[in-house]
């Protein structure tokens, strides 16, 4: 099992892949993820093989945001970030 740094130090490194903010819903992370899949698309861009780094970090962000969103009720999301937008948006 990771420890906590390892963790974080992951999910913000796909934070920087996806380009996105800290503080991110997962509407964004799905919206930001098309447009990059088809910027980096192998069909449309022969030169760039980022897309394997950006299905990598899309896959962490959205396992991670299923288990967080799963994982603790709105009312502690709310505690826990008053920012969240009552748990909508997750900060990494």
């Amino acid at each position: 099992m990771q420890n906590k740094d390892d963790i974080s130090k992951a999910l913000h490194n796909a934070l920087e892949v996806m380009e996105l903010p800290v503080l991110v819903s997962y509407e964004d992370i799905k919206k930001r993820y098309r447009e990059l899949s088809k910027r980096y698309h192998p069909d449309f861009n022969q030169e760039d093989s980022k897309m394997q780094k950006l299905n990598e970090a899309y896959t962490l962000l959205k396992e991670y945001v299923f288990h967080y969103r799963f994982s603790f009720s709105d009312e502690e999301v709310q505690k826990q970030y008053p920012e969240s937008d009552y748990g909508r948006k997750f900060k990494f």
